[in-house]
């Protein structure tokens, strides 16, 4: 998720983890998860919802990566909040 930068941090990306933001098919994925190319995920955001298609997992970072080929958004919307 660092790599791809949708997260800024790897210890924000272990956290959402940790606490079930990340979801794939419906279950919340582990800290030690290995995302493969074709996952689609959801990501939970402060304020929004964000569904992504991993495209490619690089092994190693290079500036020839780059962050919008490795994924492909299929929505993104905001989180109402529920007491309105």
């Amino acid at each position: 998720m660092k790599v791809s930068r949708l997260a800024k941090r790897r210890s924000e990306a272990h956290e959402a983890l940790e606490h079930g933001r990340i979801t794939r098919d419906g279950k919340a994925l582990k800290p030690g998860y290995q995302v493969k190319a074709g996952d689609v995920l959801q990501i939970h955001y402060a304020t929004r919802f964000v569904t992504v298609r991993v495209r490619e997992v690089p092994l190693r970072v290079t500036p020839s990566v780059k962050p919008a080929d490795l994924y492909e958004i299929l929505d993104s919307r905001r989180d109402e909040a529920e007491w309105l």
